[in-house]
């Protein structure tokens, strides 16, 4: 689901009071760890967390007038959504994750290539959330992103 919502206070009042409370947890976790030089916004109509064009004009390749994403955040139809692409990029951190989250729950999570989804609050991990939001600075992310990305040959 997306929300029209120009900063993330808008996107939260959109929302239905249970998730709410779950998507304030997360945003107070993902703040009060989130490394410096990152900010939150909205971008694809989710709760961003962003690389500004002012440390890395480039910004995103698929559509270079975006800052460069790191994670988001949504209040889907049926689950409450965390993505994050330094997991995606940094299969020693999805491994952590994964095993701090089993540690946990018992359970590994529901999850998609660098997509967690929680379909329950309680079940959503909030201080690893915040710890794995502290893992990667902003410097390590664009590295990591640049090793990663694939470019097209050009004719």
């Amino acid at each position: 689901m997306q929300y029209n919502a120009d900063n993330p206070e808008q996107y939260v009042d959109q929302l239905p009071d249970d998730r709410k409370e779950a998507i304030g947890k997360l945003r107070k976790s993902i703040l009060d760890n989130l490394p410096e030089g990152f900010v939150e916004t909205v971008s694809y109509g989710m709760i961003g967390y962003v690389v500004p064009h002012s440390i890395y004009p480039k910004g995103y390749h698929c559509d270079p007038k975006l800052p460069l994403p790191f994670m988001n955040i949504a209040s889907q139809k049926n689950y409450i959504a965390l993505y994050h692409m330094g997991i995606y990029g940094n299969k020693k951190l999805l491994d952590w994750f994964v095993n701090e989250y089993v540690l946990s729950f018992k359970s590994k999570p529901d999850m998609g290539k660098g997509c967690f989804r929680f379909k329950k609050p309680d079940r959503i991990p909030y201080q690893l959330i915040g710890e794995l939001a502290a893992k990667i600075s902003v410097t390590d992310w664009i590295k990591i992103y640049e090793q990663n990305r694939i470019t097209k040959p050009s004719n």
